[in-house]
């Protein structure tokens, strides 16, 4: 009986053991194979895939006339100067473009496999809505409208919470709140900065104003970031230079340096009332203006549209009120141009938040801020349509010679730089067979989260300079060709990447060369690149050493340190 025990005991053993090696076996295939028919991609938040495509159809449909119109406006501006558009971009070459900019990075082999089995015409509309409830999405702009908010710098921690203003942001990506609501939030937000995440936006500026809101920097922060207006330089003296333009919108004057600290004032009523955090008060406010002898008392005041203000109330309720008004178009405007450049790594104009207030931008920009408010400031709206337009949609390549202009104009899609964290993030995920999220396994997102940030920081994270254009550096190409990161993430690791799962489970070499290429660059190969690197792979003596090869060349490819 004893022995039987031990025989029942051992088989039951192995025969776990065998159970664990099959999952294992079909967690390492998945994505490798071509899938069939027509099966929509399961999405986490929604168990039911027809409910789904319901749905997102729903969305997509509703925007059908809203579309013709938007690229009626594209082809008309086109037209006018004289310029053809390029072609459009293949479906693949689009939704590498609109993951880079939602979730900062590339596809994962999982997501091609499951959108190449659903009808073209769905794919880019089906990944964009995937995305829409993806966790990567929410937390990826919560980061990137947290540096736009509140900068990179962590502050003072006592009354200072960075990391809880981002997660409460990301959190409102998630909820779909809309864009009015998130703003007004922010301006009038009260309490303590570790219950009342949104307060971290005034209590961000604590460390110059000792120990309570800075007026100064709130301004500033507000002109930028709400208004797309630069009237930093009003704080010192009027603009003798002609660069900024407030007052009537019809009749612009000169900006003087009252209106920045008019602005200013409305901060004052936020008040540090100790346990109680921030709490609103009257403002109260004195400065002494440039060639003044004494400081004047300063009334809250609105650098233009003076007639949108409430004329009662709590200071910031009115600023808040004001800047959310459907009629202050200038206010929509610099958060549809912000918006915009998320989504194509580059403002549509010199900057994202220098939007004169005398002068029009991108015809697109301007259709789109009218149809932001008719429609109630919808985010996800916004976003649907610029990823639906034909301007969005076309190649970066052209057969004619592309100019500044025409590639200001939109007649191609813009060449752009990834960020620093794009780039990781395209390496982490061109690593992994499987789309690496919060669904994964807590190992594996600590390595990538681990990762990322390691790389980033020695990469070279560029802070607050959201679409920045400086070009890469020796040190930067030094890091990607012989980091220790990058081996990591090409060696044969069985486990955990790409270059084991693609070498076990191929068909053959030419399904491996496919499989890395799609991985990296989101891309099938041409014939050329094909029959050049299958000839490699058969003449290698060393099969796993030649996959990671051919890794290690995409990755370090300037195509992948590129959207277009």
């Amino acid at each position: 009986m004893p022995r039987l025990k031990r025989l029942m005991s051992s088989a039951v053993r192995w025969g776990w053991f065998g159970l664990l090696v099959l999952f294992a076996f079909g967690y390492l295939v998945a994505g490798l194979s071509q899938p069939t028919g027509n099966a929509p991609i399961p999405d986490p938040s929604n168990p039911d895939p027809s409910k789904q495509s319901v749905a997102d159809m729903s969305a997509s449909d509703s925007l059908g006339s809203s579309r013709a119109e938007l690229d009626q406006v594209w082809r008309d501006s086109l037209a006018e100067k004289g310029f053809a558009s390029a072609p459009p971009a293949d479906w693949l070459t689009v939704c590498r473009r609109v993951s880079l900019a939602m979730v900062g990075s590339g596809l994962s082999l999982e997501e091609i496999r499951g959108l190449e089995g659903i009808p073209e015409t769905e794919r880019v509309p089906r990944h964009l809505a995937n995305l829409m409830n993806d966790s990567r999405f929410h937390h990826y702009w919560g980061e990137r409208w947290t540096r736009f908010l509140v900068g990179t710098d962590e502050g003072q921690f006592i009354v200072y919470r960075r990391r809880r203003f981002r997660i409460w942001l990301s959190e409102q990506f998630a909820a779909d709140v809309r864009y009015d609501d998130l703003v007004r939030r922010l301006i009038t937000a009260e309490g303590l900065w570790t219950d009342r995440p949104e307060v971290n936006f005034l209590t961000s500026t604590f460390d110059s104003n000792d120990n309570s809101p800075d007026p100064v920097r709130l301004a500033a922060r507000t002109s930028r970031a709400f208004l797309g207006l630069r009237i930093d330089c009003l704080q010192c003296h009027d603009d003798f230079l002609g660069n900024v333009s407030l007052g009537d919108i019809d009749d612009p004057r000169e900006g003087l340096q009252t209106d920045f600290h008019q602005l200013a004032a409305f901060f004052t009523s936020a008040k540090n009332n100790g346990l109680q955090g921030v709490k609103s008060g009257k403002p109260k406010y004195q400065y002494q203006y440039l060639n003044a002898e004494e400081e004047t008392d300063v009334e809250p005041a609105v650098p233009y549209q003076a007639g949108l203000l409430p004329a009662d109330g709590n200071a910031r309720d009115r600023l808040a009120t004001w800047i959310t008004s459907p009629e202050n178009r200038q206010a929509a405007r610099a958060a549809v141009s912000h918006v915009w450049a998320l989504m194509y790594g580059r403002p549509p104009g010199e900057s994202v938040d220098n939007l004169p207030l005398d002068s029009t931008s991108n015809p697109m920009v301007e259709w789109l801020t009218d149809d932001f408010v008719a429609n109630d400031f919808d985010l996800r709206r916004l976003i649907r349509l610029i990823v639906r337009s034909a301007a969005f949609g076309v190649d970066s390549r052209a057969p004619f010679d592309v100019t500044d202009a025409m590639d200001s104009a939109g007649a191609v899609f813009p060449l752009v730089r990834l960020r620093p964290e794009q780039v990781a993030g395209s390496m982490f995920q061109a690593a992994r067979i499987k789309r690496t999220d919060r669904e994964s396994s807590l190992i594996l997102q600590l390595t990538t989260l681990t990762g990322n940030n390691e790389f980033v920081s020695r990469y070279g994270d560029i802070g607050e300079d959201e679409f920045t254009t400086d070009s890469v550096t020796i040190t930067q190409r030094l890091l990607m060709m012989n980091g220790k990161m990058l081996r990591e993430l090409t060696e044969d690791n069985p486990v955990l990447n790409t270059t084991a799962h693609v070498r076990m489970f191929s068909a053959d070499d030419n399904a491996v060369v496919d499989s890395v290429y799609l991985c990296v660059l989101n891309r099938y190969p041409t014939a050329d690149e094909q029959a050049h690197f299958v000839n490699r792979l058969s003449q290698s003596n060393n099969r796993g050493k030649a996959v990671e090869d051919v890794m290690w060349v995409l990755l370090n490819s300037s195509e992948l340190a590129w959207n277009h």
